[in-house]
């Protein structure tokens, strides 16, 4: 049997600590994964769901958004996922009976943790204005609210429809379409979080805003660098991919400012002698400082110009635009400087340096940590001045590789969730469905909170996600939530935003990735697209938490109906009762998704036409890959304060909180810690143990405060510190932001360590 929710909200402040490890998964990582599962599903529940997960007939993992082998294990899923999929597949339910029991004001005093274990929503539940308790609600009366809303706004524009990445590609596509038809471009999403600043940096240089390699080409690399990422915690089922890589005869360099046990030693444990033993992952470890990465490559990039024969001088005439200007500020680029902004010693430089020229075939991957600086865009467009100098991009075995993080969030984007659409997008759409779509931008998330803080917003609909644990500059995000007229969340579980609503709230309970769809149309499946553009399908099999959950595309197609009326021309009946119908549309308006569901019916799935991967093509303004000269940036810390970076626990996905240990980084039973070097820590009497109160410092003045987080000396590098979000997100100004993208700076917090006010 499926173990209960906790009815106390257990103490997460008070954290046992022990030494780090050194190697991830094996036979922890299992006995863990199957602890986890059957508290939440039981046994036999645990075995018919798992053996589903990320199979070619089965259901798309709602974890991470790292793509499948062309051959796949029995056990093709990681310890991550499996929690995502037992917490989705989970016995318990949160019924009208638990809201008549835990008023709002309740609700809001729990922690994300807490919330996320009482398990799944059963029925649409409404928060009347001034009342403190949800009472459920029949479904059209649902719509009916959200269209009394919707229709008495003085502009479309007063309306923001924000977008998780677990929506599927046809969930998406519709919702878009929706909020189009509507009449706004609102369509934040949790992209502007995390890898805007990618795809920002690599539309400018490329011409597209994805990674260029597959996973075949991570086989076939020579050298794989990877930076700012720890995919031991957030993309396991990477570390198998880098296991074969290595097996190939690739080597590996880390830079990060955090050593990682997955990048130490990985023991697979889907072999036996994996399990036990493991491989030896990095080569090189660059401990890099907080945002010293575009120095780094910058550095690298003078030292290859100063090479004969390391520029791939054909490649770098026939393909690129900019590469004088690049190389003559890249010539300048000092050694000095570059100590400085990265912590490096020189031999480290010079041996990663000898490793970069002995390889033909070179692979960078990223995640947040180069994504969230303020100058992130810059340092990605050096990453590609990196690959581009070698001619390592539309070369099998190299490449750009962005690792998205949720399960299709690159796919939301390509279906059109993005508040500037290109204009080429917005003529399909509107040459398919006969309706004009606004063609001025709308908000991104910082800008959403934005207008909710200033009323120029006043409803906010949510397609799944967090909204308020995820975002920045906590009590402004929550200040401005409550300013709304009316929020609305389309969840499976409970969580931190169901508790700080507008006047009026919903919560919209809808099917998971693991319960079968069943529309008039009969049985459905959704498509999703992984973190390298590949398009495969999604079939749940598991009978849905109640009867009254509707998918997301039934809810967005009735909730069209409701508020656009007869006057819209689109056959949203039609949509709902049939997705085979909804991607036919998308094959008319989306390129590459010609022949959608045919395509589709390949067990593999099929990839999207990449045009530098592809054809050595650099859809850009100047029809080449750019080459770019942005001045070299990076943070400088006032005396006494330390650069904080906000990461994720091992047991924890985004803002979903599965359990209080970080197995890897040696912390139990709590989240509120702050790892910082010992050297720093003594320079600044901060005793291992001690309780601290950490405050951001950022030049508008305001005082920021996260109150009782426990002092842990850790070999991070020096001026540097780390602790976990969301208790962090409070410290991350929102007006502090990435240049072009827009992202919240949540990896370069400068803040200053007080003695505790709560211990």
């Amino acid at each position: 049997m499926a173990g209960k929710p906790p009815q106390s909200d257990p103490v997460q402040d008070a954290p046992q600590v022990a030494e780090p490890k050194h190697a991830a998964a094996g036979l922890p990582a299992i006995g863990h994964t199957l602890r986890i599962a059957q508290r939440q599903m039981g046994v036999k529940r645990t075995a018919l769901t798992l053996l589903r997960v990320n199979q070619k007939d089965g259901f798309d993992c709602p974890g991470c958004a790292w793509p499948e082998p062309e051959h796949r294990h029995t056990a093709e899923f990681c310890e991550n996922g499996a929690k995502a999929v037992a917490e989705e597949a989970t016995l318990r339910r949160v019924t009208p009976d638990f809201f008549a029991a835990h008023p709002v004001s309740d609700l809001a005093t729990r922690s994300g943790y807490w919330l996320g274990q009482q398990g799944r929503l059963t029925h649409p539940m409404y928060l009347a204005e001034g009342a403190d308790r949800y009472e459920a609600v029949p479904w059209e009366r649902a719509f009916d609210i959200i269209a009394e809303e919707l229709t008495g706004l003085d502009s479309p524009d007063e309306a923001l429809f924000y977008t998780s990445g677990r929506t599927s590609n046809e969930a998406a596509f519709l919702y878009q379409l929706f909020a189009r038809e509507f009449g706004t471009n609102n369509l934040p999403d949790c992209s502007n979080m995390c890898h805007e600043s990618s795809g920002s940096a690599l539309n400018e240089t490329i011409g597209i805003g994805k990674g260029s390699v597959l996973l075949d080409d991570l086989y076939q690399a020579d050298l794989i660098i990877v930076a700012g990422q720890n995919p031991g915690t957030n993309h396991p089922r990477m570390l198998s991919a880098l296991e074969k890589a290595k097996s190939n005869g690739a080597r590996i360099i880390t830079v990060n400012p955090l050593p990682e046990a997955g990048m130490e030693r990985f023991k697979n444990p889907q072999t036996p002698q994996g399990m036990f033993k493991g491989a030896a992952l990095t080569d090189l470890f660059l401990q890099i400082r907080i945002g010293g990465d575009q120095a780094l490559f910058r550095l690298l990039n003078k030292l290859i110009l100063e090479t004969e024969g390391a520029v791939d001088e054909a490649f770098v005439g026939e393909h690129t635009h900019g590469y004088e200007e690049f190389a003559e500020a890249a010539r300048a680029a000092d050694w000095d400087e570059t100590l400085t902004a990265t912590g490096l010693t020189r031999a480290q430089i010079d041996e990663a340096l000898s490793m970069v020229l002995a390889s033909k075939r070179t692979i960078v991957c990223w995640a947040m940590g180069l994504t969230q600086h303020k100058h992130s865009v810059p340092t990605i467009r050096e990453v590609v001045n990196f690959l581009l100098l070698r001619g390592n991009i539309g070369r099998p075995g190299a490449g750009v590789c962005p690792v998205r993080g949720h399960s299709n969030v690159q796919g939301d984007r390509t279906m059109g969730i993005f508040e500037r659409p290109a204009p080429a997008f917005l003529d399909a759409l509107e040459k398919e469905f006969g309706f004009a779509p606004p063609r001025g931008h709308g908000y991104d998330v910082v800008r959403a909170i934005r207008a909710m803080r200033d009323d120029k917003a006043k409803v906010f609909f949510a397609m799944g996600g967090n909204f308020v644990s995820a975002s920045p500059d906590t009590e402004v995000t929550e200040a401005a939530m409550r300013r709304a007229r009316l929020t609305v969340h389309v969840s499976t579980k409970l969580n931190r935003s169901h508790a700080v609503t507008g006047a009026r709230a919903l919560i919209l309970p809808t099917l998971g990735r693991t319960e079968r769809d069943l529309q008039g149309g009969g049985e459905q499946f959704v498509t999703v697209e992984d973190s390298m553009g590949m398009v495969h399908a999604s079939r749940g099999r598991l009978d849905p938490a109640s009867t009254q959950l509707l998918s997301e595309p039934a809810i967005v197609c009735r909730l069209a109906r409701r508020v656009l009326g007869e006057d819209s021309r689109t056959p949203w009946e039609e949509f709902e009762k049939d997705y085979a119908t909804v991607r036919d549309r998308i094959a008319r308006v989306v390129p590459g998704f010609d022949d959608f569901n045919a395509r589709v019916a390949d067990p593999a799935g099929f990839a999207l036409p990449h045009a530098p991967r592809d054809e050595r093509r650099f859809p850009t303004a100047t029809g080449k890959a750019n080459f770019t000269a942005a001045p070299v940036e990076y943070p400088k810390l006032p005396e006494g304060r330390l650069l904080l970076q906000t990461l994720r626990s091992h047991d924890q996905y985004n803002t979903t909180i599965y359990g209080l240990d970080d197995r890897y980084r040696g912390i139990k039973n709590g989240r509120r810690v702050v790892l910082v070097n010992p050297e720093d820590a003594r320079e600044l009497g901060l005793a291992d143990g001690s309780y601290t109160d950490l405050v951001s410092e950022w030049k508008d003045g305001v005082e920021r405060r996260a109150a009782g987080f426990r002092v842990v000396h850790y070999p991070t590098a020096r001026g540097c510190a780390a602790a976990y979000y969301p208790e962090t997100n409070v410290l991350v100004p929102l007006d502090a932001t990435a240049d072009t993208s827009n992202t919240p700076a949540s990896k370069s917090v400068v803040v200053r360590l007080e003695q505790s006010t709560t211990n």
